[in-house]
């Protein structure tokens, strides 16, 4: 599966097809068509149909497209519309809870990103993770904490919710999946709030998160981008590593193989946009 770097991932509801091409434009690593809950029960048919003209319209626009639950009437027909454009490159599975899920939602040919936002999907994590067709596994902490009955913002639910991060952390790295990403903040105009969450998922292992509003990608960016020193340290390291040394010494400290790989991922970090 892909391993490319993905820092923020904006949705944007197919219910408001005047919005995608901002979207696109926003600077944000990818950008998620939402067929799911940013879409009232009565607009399900039109938000799809927007979608579809959309992509006919626009044959080089590439998106990703969160799909209705399983369970949801309008499944089929969202997972086949993202099988019939080839400008679709994943699928968001919502409520992922088992593989058979995960297959069917393959069976389009797009990769899949499952959201792990229920008990049935934490407690599947193993072969969810390892399942054919899954990119990078996504965490939906809002859904779960309302699953888990949680009382919102308190330190309980946050020691609960930082716990379902490991575990989402753990089987991406023992599946081999692209870094996964957090889920949205939710307050919009906290964005001393969001740099602080961002920092702090980043600081677990998880590569990004994802976004509801285009103000929150530069912020997200500017958060998971690497300190100045931080990067002079990572170019310092690179840089002895190139001279043929498999073991040397940096500022009195020992560099080995896994030191310049955390070099490698620390300048992995920093991209052009930014």
């Amino acid at each position: 599966m892909s391993q490319s770097v993905v820092r923020s991932a904006l949705f944007v509801p197919a219910s408001r097809p005047e919005r995608i091409p901002k979207a696109l434009a926003s600077g944000a690593d990818r950008v998620i068509v939402d067929l799911e809950d940013a879409v009232e029960e009565s607009a399900k048919e039109q938000a799809r149909n927007n979608l579809d003209t959309f992509l006919a319209e626009h044959p080089q626009a590439q998106v990703l497209v969160r799909v209705n639950a399983p369970e949801h009437w309008s499944h089929e027909a969202d997972l086949n519309l993202c099988k019939r454009h080839p400008g679709v490159r994943g699928i968001l599975l919502p409520k992922a809870e088992t593989v058979e899920q995960v297959r069917s939602a393959y069976s389009t040919g797009k990769p899949v990103w499952p959201i792990i936002e229920s008990a049935r999907g934490l407690a599947a994590l193993p072969q969810l993770a390892t399942s054919a067709g899954v990119e990078r596994l996504s965490f939906g902490s809002l859904d779960l904490g309302l699953d888990l009955n949680l009382r919102s913002g308190s330190e309980a639910a946050e020691q609960v919710l930082a716990h379902a991060r490991y575990a989402i952390l753990l089987h991406t790295r023992v599946a081999n999946l692209a870094a996964p990403l957090d889920g949205v903040y939710p307050s919009i105009h906290d964005t001393d709030g969001l740099c602080r969450h961002t920092e702090f998922v980043r600081d677990m292992g998880f590569g990004g998160a994802l976004c509801i509003h285009p103000s929150q990608v530069r912020l997200i960016h500017q958060a998971l981008r690497p300190t100045s020193a931080e990067e002079h340290w990572a170019r310092r390291v690179i840089a002895g590593a190139e001279g043929g040394a498999g073991v040397f010494t940096l500022d009195g400290q020992m560099v080995d193989a896994p030191v310049i790989l955390r070099a490698r991922a620390t300048l992995a970090r920093i991209t052009q946009d930014d």
